[in-house]
């Protein structure tokens, strides 16, 4: 369960990232010219195979809401399709001897936790298919708990703590904006991912992480959440994410793409210097807490809606949020009135039905994309992002629903919030480079590769799609399974010519 930008924490509010993952660590056994590497981290997609309700993906997303060699690959499951709930995990190795951990990726959040052995309202099973594992820093050789004193915790907790003595840890706690809660303290430890070795080739490294050892979670992180996980892995914007660690120990830039695949499931999120393909881009807002870029205009069809640039702009929260955490796409009710009324004029005769109370769901037995506009989103520095009806349309029994959301209504928590979740962003490689403060995006096929490169010797590998299958926790690469599905058709031809050769 991800969390929403709509929510309130003490770091950030979480979301989750759906998608591949490249990702680079520092390595404590690299060789002094090989400083940076890369890997690999099992995802998963939580709820495949299951039809989820509508109230269950909306409700996920208002909770959450030096050199380089290539990244970390992280295989992934799942659709992303808003009628399966666009939640992935990614299997992590934790301590020394190393035991897996199952932790959500999530771009919005800047903390990375795992529920600790002192936890008691955490839970003990998940219907995920997952064996669940409590962190014991005592089955740890390398596991040390992090003093109050640590510079690291000042910077979660806004400055030094107050009465903090020698041997006391640094606490943390994240409150999310469903009431849900995780409290407990911080631990360094070694996390152990697969290093990227060659074209779609890895091997095994690891890298010292500071993450939250929870001792107390409250609501659907508690002992009630049939779909629990170990925790999430934050990649966040704040100095305490997953991302801002590993740059401020010199062994990752804060550079990484994700491409969700809509089509096949799965797709690709790295972390690194995606060199093919190239990408337009478009400034981010400074001082902004989550990945927010200035949209223009919006076009449906060949329409341009009449629009004023003050509607992308509400109270603190200035532009638009670009999070793939998110599975569907919130727009402030000046926008989404003009925008559905638009869509919904190509078929005048449409009879709409709203479910859960809160979906504008119509039957149509035709080609979506023939019978309704695309949408397109301007940005400054001429970027665009073209939405299909594919994509902002989706199947729920028997009807098509509307994927748009209105953020104007509602939870006061949203505040016209204008954010661009998975409804949007699937099958498109979107490229968040903070080093240059800039992201982008190019449509591409996201069970194909891209090309990620070491900036130090110019080395570029090849870095693949993924996905793990509902039934193991093993990861699949997409190019294995076509590699395998030829051989078994050139076994058959084989065994058909033996047989006409008699």
């Amino acid at each position: 369960m991800g969390r929403s930008p709509f929510g309130s924490s003490m770091s950030a509010a979480a979301s989750l990232a759906t998608a591949v993952v490249v990702l680079v660590f520092s390595t404590a056994d690299a060789a002094p010219n090989n400083l940076y590497s890369y890997g690999v981290l099992s995802l998963k997609y939580r709820y495949a195979g299951q039809e989820m309700s509508l109230s269950a993906f909306k409700a996920h997303d208002i909770q959450r809401q030096q050199h380089l060699l290539a990244g970390v690959d992280l295989p992934l499951g799942g659709t992303g399709r808003p009628d399966a709930v666009g939640l992935y995990y990614a299997k992590v190795g934790i301590g020394t001897p190393t035991r897996d951990y199952y932790v959500q990726v999530d771009t919005g959040s800047d903390l990375m936790w795992v529920n600790c052995i002192q936890c008691t309202e955490c839970p003990k099973r998940s219907s995920l298919g997952i064996d669940l594992t409590l962190y014991d820093i005592d089955d740890s050789d390398t596991g040390k708990v992090v003093s109050c004193s640590n510079p690291f915790c000042a910077e979660v907790n806004g400055g030094p703590l107050s009465g903090c003595t020698s041997n006391m840890s640094c606490p943390y706690l994240e409150i999310y904006g469903d009431g849900s809660s995780t409290a407990g303290y911080f631990v360094r430890d070694i996390v152990e991912y697969a290093q990227v070795s060659g074209d779609l080739q890895t091997s095994t490294a690891n890298g010292s992480v500071i993450f939250g050892c929870g001792a107390r979670q409250l609501g659907n992180l508690g002992s009630g959440n049939e779909e629990a996980l170990d925790g999430i892995l934050g990649f966040g914007k704040a100095n305490s994410s997953m991302i801002s660690q590993l740059a401020s120990s010199g062994g990752v830039k804060k550079m990484f793409a994700h491409c969700l695949d809509g089509t096949n499931g799965g797709g690709i999120f790295a972390i690194g210097h995606v060199v093919q393909p190239q990408v337009n881009t478009t400034p981010l807002i400074p001082s902004q807490s989550h990945y927010s870029v200035n949209m223009t205009a919006v076009q449906v069809g060949l329409e341009f809606l009449n629009l004023t640039a003050d509607v992308f702009e509400v109270g603190e929260r200035k532009g638009t949020i670009i999070d793939s955490g998110t599975t569907l796409a919130y727009l402030p009710d000046v926008i989404y009135e003009p925008l559905v009324n638009q869509i919904l004029s190509q078929q005048p005769g449409l009879t709409l039905h709203t479910v859960h109370d809160e979906y504008s769901c119509f039957e149509y037995t035709e080609s979506i994309d023939d019978g309704f506009p695309n949408v397109t989103f301007y940005f400054e520095k001429s970027l665009s992002l073209r939405v299909y009806p594919h994509d902002y349309l989706f199947p729920y029994e028997g009807l098509w629903c509307i994927g748009w959301q209105n953020s104007g209504v509602g939870s006061a928590e949203r505040q016209n919030v204008t954010l661009l979740g998975d409804l949007v962003l699937s099958n498109k490689l979107v490229v968040y480079d903070l080093v240059n403060q800039v992201i982008g995006w190019t449509e591409y096929n996201c069970s194909s590769s891209i090309k990620v490169q070491d900036e130090q010797s110019g080395t570029v590998h090849l870095v693949g799609a993924h996905y793990i299958t509902s039934s193991a926790c093993s990861s699949i690469d997409v190019r294995s399974l076509v590699t395998f599905a030829l051989l078994k058709v050139l076994l058959v031809v084989v065994f058909l010519l033996q047989i006409s050769l008699f």
